[in-house]
């Protein structure tokens, strides 16, 4: 996984690309501008995301309760059990298992990045969209991650595995002072990205590959779910964060057409001015 250092490095390089492109004045670097702004962007997101988690880290004990409370609500409210969702795979599968592992580890900003450049170049009406939806989710996700929560595989009663840790594939390894993010669990960025990426996929496209994009969702969740990295609340508030913030921008989008409404009316001449125009 790239740290946070990395990330904002690259995001500024990105970011002054940008401007210098745009300053410059030349067609061709003014029209493609908006990638490196763009993609800095989302790493600048990315990278705020990994500090939230090293902000969250001062109170394990307090972390460990938290994730236990989750634990005992979801099994009150008669949630699926995440250990069932793990003994689907492990021990029975191993391959399966180191796979979900990297998938983890990898795809998330990878299948960002990939969905970014995709709706930006063949969906650009909806770029806009989809990549605000995404940035307020985020940072919503990113306040509430400041209040630290462990993970269900770190809560001993839960009896699940540390998948990525028993296979040597973790990115976070033994929880310490060196793994920071290990104790944002709450919410999932992991499915608050895969679910906006599922979704949006197969709204806009009509591809007979569309379905690649709610096969990612599916299989985000069962990633997050299989190798104890999130509990099913992480993924149903990072939901209800979503919509909240597609519902924000909407009304925003809806308030600001009724302001400029009026005022495109009112600049169109009316009837007695046009007939003494002529």
């Amino acid at each position: 996984m790239m740290p946070y250092q990395m990330a904002f490095w690259l995001c500024g390089v990105l970011i002054v690309l940008a401007a210098a492109m745009y300053l410059s004045g030349k067609p061709v670097l003014v029209r493609y501008m908006p990638f490196p702004r763009e993609l800095g962007t989302v790493l600048g997101l990315f990278g705020l995301w990994q500090v939230a988690g090293q902000l969250s880290v001062m109170k394990v004990d307090g972390a460990i309760s938290r994730g236990t409370w989750i634990w005992d609500t979801e099994r009150d409210l008669f949630l699926p059990s995440e250990h069932w969702i793990q003994h689907l795979f492990f021990p029975a599968h191993p391959t399966v298992v180191k796979f979900f592992n990297l998938y983890y580890a990898s795809m998330h900003f990878t299948c960002m990045i990939i969905f970014l450049i995709w709706l930006f170049v063949r969906h650009r009406e909806h770029y806009a969209r989809a990549r605000t939806t995404m940035a307020m989710a985020t940072a919503f996700a990113l306040a509430i991650q400041l209040i630290p929560v462990a993970p269900p595989r770190m809560i001993a009663k839960a009896h699940l595995v540390d998948t990525a840790l028993y296979f040597h594939q973790s990115v976070y390894g033994p929880m310490d002072a060196n793994s920071p993010d290990q104790l944002s669990a709450m919410p999932s960025v992991h499915v608050i990205w895969a679910v906006l990426v599922g979704w949006t996929v197969w709204r806009v496209s009509s591809s007979k590959w569309r379905w690649i994009g709610p096969l990612h969702t599916v299989l985000t969740i069962t990633v997050v779910l299989a190798t104890a990295n999130h509990y099913w609340a992480d993924g149903i508030v990072g939901v209800a964060l979503l919509l909240l913030s597609a519902g924000i921008q909407s009304g925003v989008r809806r308030g600001v057409g009724r302001i400029r409404t009026p005022r495109v009316a009112s600049a169109e001449p009316t009837e007695p001015e046009l007939a003494r125009s002529t």
